[in-house]
């Protein structure tokens, strides 16, 4: 079967499959490590810290992984991810005293390195096979990047489950090594298929070029900083924890929700494309990212001020959290799709991995007020944060370029 298809569309795949496994281990082991820390004893305030190395090896792996994969080749650079987490899953295999603050974070900033330069060489990759250009092609290349996208969040939240239920059926440690195991023979197959020389840049970038000079780049950049600020700022550790002490909802039922409400964003960013006018022919320009910006922060701020009166407040924030997933996953999706067609043709890893970075710095920033804030102020002063954050996405995203009258 394999066999009959092009030969760009089995480097898709086997892409997909890499990305795919690896979005497994990366959802399972945010959530093993948020409600195993929980249960330990630690505040939101420290759960937030074990990310931080996570977040901060992700700027600096994206900024620095998009030259690499320029010059050495997107295969390369995907293996490599797949080899790190491997590593970082075995090192949390250790005894639970010597799980220390030290120890798990240093785990996360391997693991932070592996999931950067996974994404980032899946992403670029896709430019590589599709080549954007005409309107035909442009379609194309957005559907592929949702589909990608949608498929890679929506076994995310199959990770949290299986998160979940992994913690509760093999332990901390035992979970650890199920998938290390896994990810290995993973890890073994692509080495064996993927093709050598994807993605390699022509002419081989300096080191200086990590930085983008396209205006359009840079301006994406910014407005995508500041929208997965939004979101992290109260979903990372504030949101889970809330439901697990005020809420009162168990370990379980936290997994579960979040695993079906990020399968459910995947699925969004899938159908992104027919959300915003494939049907009609349309391809979304810099308008449609600043028009998409504003109900979601409307969104935000009314979920704040629910939550605010203490009045039905388990389905005021499910059902916000309902309506925001949906709105951020066709803002998420829209992103992904223009930072691709914004790219350069010849090495468009650098491109791609200069905006990844940004993305990374606004998980970052989101992921230390969602526990610092939470833990000061409450879940509210945390969407309002969120809310302001996207009003700024927003104003950004008004100076993206626009399609032509024509």
């Amino acid at each position: 079967m394999l066999s009959t298809l092009s030969p760009a569309i089995r480097q898709y795949l086997i892409i997909t499959g890499n990305y795919w496994a690896f979005t497994l281990t990366d959802g399972a082991l945010r959530m093993l490590v948020v409600l195993h820390f929980h249960q330990l004893g630690y505040s939101p305030l420290q759960i937030a810290m074990l990310f931080l190395f996570y977040e901060i090896f992700g700027v600096v792996t994206n900024l620095v992984g998009g030259w690499l994969g320029a010059r050495i080749g997107l295969n390369k650079t995907m293996n490599i991810g797949l080899g790190l987490q491997v590593i970082a899953l075995l090192a949390l295999t250790v005894p639970t005293a010597m799980l220390s603050v030290p120890w798990v974070m240093a785990a996360q900033a391997l693991s932070g390195i592996a999931k950067d330069l996974n994404k980032m060489s899946a992403k670029s990759s896709i430019k590589a096979l599709i080549p954007a250009g005409s309107a035909e092609a442009e379609g194309k290349l957005f559907q592929w990047v949702a589909v990608l996208t949608g498929s890679k969040n929506a076994l995310k939240g199959v990770g949290f489950f299986l998160g979940g239920v992994l913690l509760a059926t093999l332990g901390f440690a035992g979970a650890m090594w199920a998938m290390a195991g896994v990810l290995l023979l993973v890890w073994i197959a692509s080495l064996l298929s993927l093709k050598a020389d994807l993605g390699k840049a022509k002419n081989k970038p300096k080191f200086g070029e990590i930085f983008s000079s396209s205006r359009a780049v840079n301006i994406l950049s910014a407005a995508r900083l500041f929208l997965f600020g939004a979101r992290d700022v109260w979903f990372v550790v504030a949101l889970p924890v809330f439901m697990a002490t005020t809420l009162g909802w168990a370990d379980w039922a936290v997994g579960t929700f979040f695993a079906c409400w990020v399968i459910g964003y995947g699925i969004v960013q899938s159908l992104a494309p027919y959300l915003t006018g494939k049907k009609a022919g349309k391809v979304p320009d810099g308008r449609a990212a600043m028009l998409w910006a504003v109900p979601l922060g409307v969104l935000t701020m009314g979920i704040a001020l629910g939550i605010s009166t203490d009045l039905a407040l388990e389905a005021i924030l499910v059902g916000g959290l309902l309506l925001f997933g949906v709105l951020f996953a066709i803002n998420s999706s829209l992103h992904s799709y223009l930072i691709v067609s914004y790219a350069k043709e010849d090495g468009a890893s650098l491109d791609v991995g200069f905006y990844y970075m940004a993305n990374a710095m606004g998980r970052l920033i989101g992921t230390v007020l969602s526990g610092w804030v939470f833990q000061t102020a409450g879940l509210a002063a945390c969407l309002w944060i969120s809310a302001s954050f996207i009003t700024l996405a927003a104003i950004i995203s008004s100076a993206l370029p626009r399609h032509s009258a024509a």
